[in-house]
């Protein structure tokens, strides 16, 4: 090395040691005089998994859809409005966002089936009522009857489907949606799996009447996972979770159980909701609809467990574009509307939707209009009138 080189080296070394010098000190008088940001902050050794928020730091382009792109049917609701005046803002939300119309699933028969439809008769042409199926007397002789006749008075009423029937590991009859447990008829003693045969001749019945089933088995598989550190959705699982004991069917099984009672019913079109709770595999649930062409799947309350595999999701949705419905199953809040929009509609990266404890981000599925047209109105026409040809076939 030249004695040139050597001293240029040298110089720049000091002189940078120099400036480094300087430069500390100006931060420490920068530290010392700026406020303290972390005052009441929760160290991060005694931050709660529960209480992790994350807020994206990204500044990068947001989309605001403050109504749908194509008229809308929401595939999966509840009877969340309680009174007259909650229906009527429902409505006004529904028309601020885009909503066509909502299918309320109700898992009510009898006269809670027709309180329910009174509060919602004013506005006939925005919601459509769906009942359930009488299980009081499941384990009883003379069930099958009475749920048939149950089930007709229903369909007299006004019911046009039967749904939510709910299934995760015990049997179907657990209460769900807003309404009180009371008015959700379920067995007193064991609970019938959807393939159980004293379920055909009602699975037959809603055939004949052009009556779809929505059900609902098994939830997020990390819901039936262990609740240690490698569980992927421990930060929501650990509210869901389902124990894996003797008497409670685990997801794979519940999976099948539904595909059996698909199958055995070729003429009844089946809802299946939250995409069958396979949003981790969605090509068994490809192959499921390969299998069942009277199946279909909405992808109501399932957006954040699709939204962080957005260009996956596309190329499914896009693949199987005729058993996609729209649903929401999250309440009538218009920005949640939004928020679904938002995933379903833009290129929209790295943000997180609802107040769910999710630790990932979301990104929006950039859906083309043809196929938007479709998730959001079209399959579900197209299943209604399927429904109804079957029947009068």
């Amino acid at each position: 090395m030249d004695r040139r080189r050597s001293l240029t080296i040298l110089t720049g070394t000091v002189l940078g040691g120099m400036a480094g010098r300087r430069n500390s000190r100006v931060l420490e008088a920068q530290e010392r005089s700026a406020p303290d940001h972390t005052q009441g902050e929760i160290s991060p050794e005694k931050l709660l998994l529960k209480d992790y928020r994350p807020k994206s730091i990204y500044r990068i382009p947001v989309t605001k859809i403050s109504k749908a792109r194509y008229p809308v049917i929401d595939c999966h609701t509840h009877p969340y409005a309680r009174t007259p005046s909650q229906v009527e803002q429902w409505v006004r939300n529904m028309d601020a966002v885009g909503l066509e119309k909502g299918i309320v699933l109700t898992m009510a028969t009898g006269e809670q089936f027709n309180e329910i439809r009174k509060r919602f008769s004013p506005y006939p042409d925005r919601f459509e009522l769906w009942c359930g199926f009488d299980l009081a007397r499941f384990n009883s002789a003379g069930f099958e009857r009475r749920a048939l006749d149950a089930l007709e008075r229903c369909h007299d009423l006004g019911a046009t489907g039967v749904g939510e029937l709910e299934e995760k590991g015990r049997g179907i009859g657990a209460p769900i949606g807003t309404e009180p447990a009371s008015w959700h008829i379920r067995p007193t003693g064991p609970r019938p799996h959807p393939d159980n045969p004293k379920l055909d001749p009602l699975f037959e019945r809603c055939s004949k009447l052009g009556m779809p089933v929505s059900i609902h088995v098994s939830d997020p598989p990390w819901a039936y996972e262990p609740m240690d550190q490698t569980n992927d959705g421990l930060m929501n699982g650990y509210t869901w979770r389902i124990p894996v004991k003797p008497g409670i069917m685990g997801h794979q099984a519940l999976i099948e159980s539904l595909e059996r009672a698909v199958k055995k019913h070729p003429k009844t079109i089946f809802f299946a909701c939250h995409l069958t709770n396979q949003s981790n595999d969605l090509s068994s649930l490809g192959a499921m609809f390969d299998r069942n062409p009277n199946l279909y799947a909405d992808i109501g309350a399932r957006y954040a467990e699709t939204a962080c595999i957005p260009r996956f999701v596309s190329q499914f949705f896009n693949k199987y574009r005729d058993r996609i419905l729209y649903g929401t199953d999250m309440g009538h809040d218009r920005e949640m509307y939004r928020t679904t929009f938002r995933v379903l509609e833009t290129a929209d990266e790295h943000f997180y939707i609802f107040d769910y404890q999710y630790h990932w981000p979301a990104s929006g599925f950039n859906l083309s209009d043809s196929l938007l047209k479709r998730i959001y109105r079209e399959n579900a026409l197209a299943a209604f009138a399927r429904a109804r040809h079957l029947a009068s076939a």
